[in-house]
């Protein structure tokens, strides 16, 4: 098994840093802080921007038609764009009073999939993955726990998703002409730690985000186990690969009422294996 060390990608600590994406076509990262309601964005040349919601915001997804964003919000879907905030899709009656959006991505073919989780302590962990395709929500998978990392392999036909609270990754056959799921396979369990985001490289490999101070890079035919980042912060929530060759790891990190010094700090890791631009949503 190979094993990778993290460098900082700056001295900044965020509460919940999650979401990263990198644009391949502009060369833009991005990130959300959920728990302040903040969309980091910074350019190739390094400027940076922060973006303000007002609300829990679980994850912001690059468009294809302009530099906007879809903005998963506590309760709905938000498109930002070209200075202005729009309720795309209400979701209040989807959702439990308590429960909120959480990790979301493109598919293929610029459907957006993603997972509503409980927002508090005080009742178990139930939601359900959606999918908003071109303008219809419908729900993609039912009864999940704590919806979090997706991904797809290169040829769409192949869907990965973690359900947080049950430790595993799951595999699906993807259907891109209709963006369902069927035959559900557990692909691996994580033995120490919670599983978060995770993100695809481009041997159909996954890079997972694990509560337990590390990035687990596994076989996503096998599930095997092939390398491993380690950070000294304890919580880690997502990655995306970056750069002009997609070989660095983006990583982010939980910060909130953690006392380590590197506990929500944002982390690169060169990897030598190539990974995967993220898709952009389409809406129509």
């Amino acid at each position: 098994m190979k094993t990778y060390q993290a460098e900082p990608f700056s001295s900044e600590r965020f509460r919940l840093a999650e979401a990263p994406h990198y644009d391949a076509r502009s060369g833009r990262l991005s990130w959300v802080d959920i728990l302040d309601g903040k969309l980091f964005l910074q350019a190739e040349d390094g400027s940076r921007d922060c973006l303000e919601f007002g609300q829990k915001v679980g994850s912001a997804v690059p468009l294809q038609r302009s530099d906007g964003f879809v903005i998963a919000g506590e309760k709905g879907l938000y498109l930002a764009e070209n200075g202005s905030v729009t309720l795309l899709c209400d979701l209040s009656d989807a959702y439990l009073p308590y429960q909120r959006s959480n990790d979301a991505k493109a598919d293929p073919d610029g459907r957006i999939w993603f997972g509503s989780i409980v927002d508090d302590m005080d009742h178990f962990p139930a939601g359900d993955l959606y999918c908003y395709d071109h303008g219809a929500l419908r729900v993609g998978l039912e009864g999940t726990k704590l919806a979090n990392g997706m991904a797809w392999n290169r040829a769409g036909t192949r869907f990965f998703f973690i359900d947080s609270m049950d430790f595993a990754v799951y595999a699906f056959d993807y259907d891109r002409e209709t963006g369902t799921l069927s035959n559900q396979q557990l692909l691996c369990k994580i033995s120490s730690g919670i599983p978060d985001g995770m993100c695809i490289d481009a041997a159909d490999d996954l890079w997972i985000a694990v509560w337990g101070g590390r990035v687990e890079h596994r076989s996503g035919r096998t599930g095997e186990l092939l390398g491993e980042i380690r950070l000294l912060a304890e919580r880690v929530t997502s990655c995306c690969f970056i750069g002009s060759e997609l070989d660095t790891l983006f990583i982010t990190t939980f910060g909130d009422g953690m006392d380590g010094p590197d506990d929500g700090g944002l982390f690169l890791c060169k990897t030598g294996v190539r990974g995967c631009a993220a898709d952009p949503a389409v809406i129509d």
